[in-house]
């Protein structure tokens, strides 16, 4: 059952439906697709998580705190695993990276991609075989690139012809051949928000397939026969449901891989279409299975390749928030409740903008529920908001929460384990929430809380 059809049966949580359909049962209610499979409420109406109160969870770690469900997590890689059993999966790090997650990833499977000198330190000091690491981004450093080489880095997707020379430099030096992928732009409108759109000509990822440039590129490596030219690499977006942009960009990239093949008589081996796979955030959300991705990828692309008489490249993707995302949510504590003059009432809690910048950069949309107890209590629609100086710092735009929401409450906010944590901050001095992990009645602490040391320790003035 679709998401949407889930909500309109059931009234659950994430549901923007007329108030009269809201009840206490249904505020009360949980919805698979916007949870960790292991959460369920317990006879007492408080949340459990692999078979741990969140009341507990929150009374040894503090609020806020992620809270990731290892099996869910670990679940999800072995879906895309069996879905794309030929095809090698690289978990895009920068959803969410820390040497435990490195080592989950690794465990089930699945390769990882990096994009920073950062991400790539934890990917090393987590034992992630080198071979296995895939090094994106726009602008990496000359120490960056030559970090890569000197650890062996599988495959490097260039981005200018400015990381080309480097890079080439660098190989020479060194005396190596590195893998490199050349990423395109393929001139696709992905149907999402601009900030995270990353196809379109007009932005500063990869060499424009429109302008020539892309092509150039290709040329340029084949030419200077330093770097290991294994392929083209496109990415359209991310938090995308419609595949169409996928088949556009697909066929785009493959019309220059036969374009290569003519110029150069060489047919390039590999094909990375990314990846932006989308995920269930409220129940207006319906994201593909990575069953129905894989059907729909593979005839994309075989018929491409067939159309332009193409041996089929190995394929490969790149999930992210379509594995950590939904494995993931976010335990607040209610500290204020406000009503605005009959207009919503507003519940603040400990964290906010700090702890999960989407919704203010994105306007993206969640869901939450009173974790702590259930509620007999009629539903209000509420916005939950943060602690910070700041009117937009809003966590939850909209959700029907019991009359009877209170200071003390816990409240929860599922799919939170994409960018959540990646991109927190100190905005306020405000010291980001740890990551625990949950698995079979047991927790650990995989990234601890910051404490006011550690701001003061940056602090050398």
């Amino acid at each position: 059952m679709r998401a949407h059809e889930a909500g309109a049966l059931h009234g659950d949580l994430g549901f923007r439906g007329p108030t009269w359909l809201r009840t206490p049962e249904d505020v009360n209610a949980l919805v698979p697709q916007l949870w960790p499979r292991t959460v369920a409420r317990g006879a007492d109406g408080a949340l459990r998580v692999a078979g741990l109160d969140v009341r507990e969870l929150a009374a040894e770690y503090g609020t806020p705190v992620y809270v990731l469900d290892e099996d869910d997590l670990r679940s999800r890689c072995r879906e895309f695993r069996a879905a794309f059993p030929d095809e090698e999966i690289f978990y895009a790090g920068k959803a969410f990276i820390c040497r435990a997650v490195v080592r989950m990833i690794a465990e089930e499977g699945l390769s990882l991609d990096v994009c920073s000198g950062g991400e790539l330190a934890v990917a090393l000091a987590a034992g992630m075989p080198p071979e296995r690491i895939g090094f994106h981004g726009n602008n990496k450093s000359v120490s960056e690139l030559r970090r890569a080489l000197d650890a062996g880095v599988g495959r490097i997707i260039v981005d200018s012809f400015q990381e080309i020379d480097r890079l080439t430099a660098l190989a020479r030096e060194r005396g190596v051949r590195p893998r490199v992928l050349v990423r395109v732009t393929v001139g696709v409108e992905a149907h999402t928000h601009e900030f995270i759109a990353t196809a379109h000509e007009d932005q500063k990822f990869g060499f424009s397939l429109a302008g020539g440039a892309a092509a150039a590129a290709a040329f340029r490596i084949l030419d200077e026969d330093v770097l290991e030219l294994r392929g083209l690499h496109s990415h359209i977006g991310s938090q995308i449901f419609d595949t169409s942009g996928f088949e556009v960009a697909a066929k785009r990239v493959l019309g220059l891989q036969a374009q290569i093949r003519d110029a150069r008589g060489v047919e390039l081996p590999e094909l990375d279409l990314g990846g932006g796979f989308g995920i269930a955030y409220t129940t207006q959300d319906d994201p593909s299975t990575p069953h129905e991705l894989a059907k729909r990828l593979h005839k994309i692309v075989e018929g491409e390749c067939e159309a332009q008489r193409l041996a089929l490249p190995r394929l490969s993707i790149e999930p992210g928030r379509a594995i950590v995302g939904p494995a993931v949510f976010t335990l607040y504590e209610v500290g204020t409740v406000k009503d605005v003059d009959g207009i919503r009432t507003y519940v603040s809690v400990d964290g906010g903008m700090s702890d999960n910048i989407r919704t203010a950069l994105y306007d993206a949309s969640y869901s939450a529920t009173v974790a702590s107890r259930a509620s007999a209590a009629e539903p209000i629609l509420a916005r939950v908001v943060g602690k910070h100086c700041e009117a937009g710092d809003v966590v939850v735009k909209d959700e029907f929460l019991p009359a009877d929401v209170q200071p003390g409450d816990l409240l929860a906010v599922p799919g939170t384990g994409a960018y959540c944590r990646s991109m927190a901050s100190n905005y306020n001095h405000v010291p980001r929430p740890p990551v625990v992990a949950v698995r079979e009645g047991r927790a650990r602490l995989i990234v601890r809380r910051e404490t006011e040391d550690d701001l003061l320790a940056l602090d050398v003035g």
